[in-house]
């Protein structure tokens, strides 16, 4: 069962290097319903769901990552621009505070809308 899980982490993983962003949703999706404690995977799949502009579900898994890790910086700067994308910006600042807390890196603290970094 281990080396499925890997072999479709790897499939997901491909995916979304390709940019094909539904069809990494579609083989990490198993894997986190399989083992819900996978931080590593269920970001990947938030990731994905931004990335796809299906921002409730990224929103929804990264809440439980970060409930599960509250130090997860990249989580809580996909947050910030998870909700900033959903018009919820008073929300993503706290989100970007922390990620810039985090890393140590002040530039997190400016917002997608103000900023020229795309991920």
């Amino acid at each position: 069962m281990e080396d499925m899980r890997a072999l479709s982490y790897g499939l997901g993983q491909q995916y979304f290097d390709e940019r094909d962003y539904r069809g990494a949703i579609r083989a990490l999706l198993p894997i986190v319903e399989e083992t819900p404690d996978d931080v590593g995977t269920r970001l990947l799949l938030a990731r994905a769901y931004f990335h796809s502009a299906s921002l409730k579900p990224a929103e929804e898994h990264l809440l439980v990552i970060l409930d599960r890790d509250p130090t997860e910086a990249y989580a809580h700067l996909l947050m910030a621009r998870t909700l900033e994308r959903l018009s919820r910006g008073d929300e993503a600042i706290k989100h970007r505070r922390i990620a810039a807390a985090l890393t140590g890196d002040d530039s997190l603290l400016a917002s997608q809308s103000h900023s020229s970094t795309k991920s």
